[in-house]
């Protein structure tokens, strides 16, 4: 008669195997996909119950696996310029049902969910729906708040839930200072820049993906142009009033005094007058791509 032991280690054995098996039969399906351009993405397995149930005592390490696979699906996207995110989701909720408390899965992922296409899936509902998991496996966790905050205010602009958000994370002792002081700026003013850089500061600072801490950069510099730019009209205001016209160049407002040098903008560029008197980013700048794409986006 068999040992328990020894039906133990085949039953073990049996398992590495099967997903010797489907991790092979993975990749395969990625190779097929990536050769054919095909514009619908496939799983093996959807239930992440199932493969729950299949892992055992290896949840937490096949969640791990899943995890890895969630970064590099989202970064060869990214790299691809591939707007069909459809498999992020499926390979989240895997994820965070084979192990509830990957306090990373749930912070990255609703990002990657929530950010608008092509930088991510365009899907803060589910973005939402992740860290309302996160929260309800891991309520002590004060970040998720941070998070959830995050997508009211930037994706859904819908200032009254941010403010919740934020306020409701502000109760946790373990939270920062700065969340409740949110809540309160968010309820009295809903949208400003200097909310807004305040928020994408903390999410350059804090982020480790570092796509998510490019993404944050690209925002701050789009917000000090724009800082700079209400400046510089600001600025022309004042030249009209002294000479009862509208400049023509950034220059004359140096040859006026109003500015000491030529101001150019985070990425070095000289700022521009526009065909209606109003500042704008030069042709050249790499901002200018970003910011039309934000404009697009609204």
């Amino acid at each position: 008669m068999n040992s328990p032991n020894s039906k133990n280690w085949l039953l073990l054995v049996l398992l590495l195997l099967g997903f010797a098996g489907v991790w092979q039969l993975q990749q395969q399906i990625d190779r097929e996909r990536a050769a054919l351009h095909q514009e619908r993405d496939e799983l093996v397995l959807r239930s992440g119950k199932l493969i729950k149930a299949m892992s055992l005592e290896f949840a937490p390490l096949m969640a791990d696996i899943y995890w890895t696979r969630v970064v590099q699906y989202y970064g060869d996207k990214r790299a691809r310029h591939d707007p069909n995110f459809e498999l992020l989701w499926p390979l989240l909720d895997i994820t965070t049902t084979l192990d509830p408390n990957l306090l990373v899965s749930y912070r990255f992922g609703s990002t990657f969910l929530s950010e608008p296409s092509p930088r991510g899936a365009g899907h803060p509902e589910l973005g939402i729906e992740l860290l309302e998991r996160g929260i309800k496996a891991n309520p002590e966790y004060w970040r998720f708040y941070e998070d959830l905050g995050f997508i009211y205010y930037f994706e859904l602009k819908d200032y009254a839930k941010a403010s919740a958000a934020f306020a409701e994370g502000s109760k946790n002792p373990d939270a920062q200072i700065w969340m409740k002081i949110m809540a309160a700026k968010i309820a009295a003013e809903g949208e400003s820049l200097a909310t807004s850089i305040f928020l994408w500061t903390e999410v350059y600072q804090t982020a480790k993906d570092p796509k998510v801490k490019e993404n944050a950069l690209t925002h701050l510099q789009l917000l000090r142009a724009t800082q700079d730019c209400k400046q510089l009209d600001a600025l022309a205001d004042e030249f009209q009033k002294r000479t009862g016209r509208r400049p023509l160049r950034i220059g004359e407002l140096v040859q006026a005094g109003l500015l000491s040098s030529l101001p150019v903008d985070p990425m070095g560029y000289a700022y521009v007058f526009g065909p209606d008197g109003r500042t704008e980013l030069n042709l050249d700048s790499p901002l200018l791509e970003q910011q039309l794409l934000e404009k697009d986006q609204k």
